[in-house]
């Protein structure tokens, strides 16, 4: 056909050279720039913060946010990029966050961040316009307003939109739990503890991505990674003001050190471990030196040993949900409760902290609690059931 011309072998690799910029030979487009450049601005945004350098920080784009995370006392702060979209002279970037809390974290928290980042002209820098959580990501307490900082002796309190005065009594509750729970507990931790106070349960269901309905009668709950040794946790205890005001000061107190014990415990409980021991130790702890009887601490489920409703098994995980009722949920902490307490009588508490470590140990949950009661308690799941349900018997005789 007229027009059309055979092309060598050669030109063809002389005509990839040339457009290797734009073209690959395979048809892919070569890697935008914007992902590096995007990268470096927010190194010198990373840079800025840990510097408490405001001017720096307003440099690499808006300053909103700077002062509010200026008070944090931090070890580490970067940024990742992950991805960009880029339009023009607008960019999304996918950017994962990692920071760490001098003197309480051992390892970062990781939070996933969508940046918004904009130039000025063709070939101009890159500058941030907008800093927020991903969108399945939850938010930092910065993103609620700015955080004051309270120490204790064992305790950092992290407020949003609270009185000094209370953060300061959170710390004081936080460094009585502390000593507590390592008297209980002689594992590896950091015998500290990070506590958040957001302005409401609405701020706490931010801080966990989640519904607020799912809280509201939720004291405070403790996150951080499960899995073992190998992990370097950064627990936070974040409280749910609403509900932790409407407790009394002993309720308060069992509150926090049933949330550090969780920051304590933290390395021993995997995914092998059941919510009945790993919430029932920590209410074990909670109570331990309190001086409450079964019945004063365990309402409901009193009331239906009463009734003779003594329960047919120990708590599942499903009965330790969020959404479950009031009572239901109520009756799974305190089975869960007085298990660990009847361990702590009839075996010893070195062997209930050696049960515990012993079910976290496996690699997964089938075959974990039994494996565990045979070599460190001596007995089997249905011996164990059925000494438990003779206790609660006696317990609420």
């Amino acid at each position: 056909m007229a027009g059309r011309r055979r092309v060598s072998g050669s030109s063809v690799v002389a005509l990839c050279l040339l457009l290797v910029a734009l073209v690959a030979c395979g048809g892919r487009t070569a890697a935008d720039p914007a992902r590096a450049d995007v990268q470096r601005v927010l190194d010198r945004r990373a840079a800025a913060v840990l510097a408490h350098d405001a001017a720096a920080y307003a440099r690499t784009g808006t300053g909103t946010g700077f002062e509010q995370l200026s008070a944090l006392p931090l070890a580490a702060w970067s940024y990742r990029v992950r991805d960009v979209e880029r339009t023009g002279d607008t960019a999304t970037a996918d950017v994962e966050l990692r920071y760490r809390v001098d003197g309480y974290d051992r390892g970062p928290v990781t939070a996933g961040r969508t940046v918004r980042l904009s130039r000025d002209g063709t070939g101009g820098t890159w500058a941030v316009d907008s800093d927020r959580p991903a969108k399945e990501s939850g938010q930092q307490p910065w993103d609620q307003g700015a955080v004051e900082v309270v120490r204790g002796t064992h305790s950092l309190v992290l407020g949003v939109g609270q009185s000094t005065a209370m953060l300061r009594r959170f710390a004081d509750l936080a460094d009585r739990a502390v000593p507590a729970v390592a008297d209980a507990w002689d594992g590896d931790w950091s015998r500290r503890v990070v506590v958040v106070v957001p302005r409401s349960v609405e701020g706490m269901a931010g801080l966990l991505g989640s519904p607020a309905s799912s809280y509201r009668g939720i004291a405070a709950v403790t996150t951080g990674e499960t899995g073992g040794r190998e992990h370097a946790p950064a627990d936070r205890i974040i409280v749910n003001p609403d509900a932790y005001g409407l407790l009394g000061s002993l309720g308060k107190q069992v509150v926090l050190t049933h949330e550090t014990t969780h920051v304590a415990t933290r390395a021993d409980t995997t995914s092998a471990t059941p919510l009945w021991l790993s919430e029932g130790y920590a209410d074990w702890v909670g109570y331990r030196d309190t001086g409450r009887t079964a019945a004063q601490a365990a309402p409901e489920l009193a009331e239906a040993v009463a009734g003779d409703r003594v329960p047919a098994r120990l708590p599942t995980d499903e009965d330790f949900g969020f959404t479950a009722e009031a009572e239901e949920l109520a009756r799974a902490y305190e089975g869960g409760w007085l298990a660990c307490r009847m361990i702590a009588e009839q075996w010893g508490e070195d062997r209930l902290d050696a049960f515990y470590r012993a079910v976290g140990a496996h690699d997964e949950r089938t075959g974990a609690v039994q494996d565990a009661l045979h070599k460190v308690l001596g007995t089997t799941p249905e011996e164990f059931t059925a000494r438990w349900q003779d206790y609660l018997r006696t317990r609420f005789a």
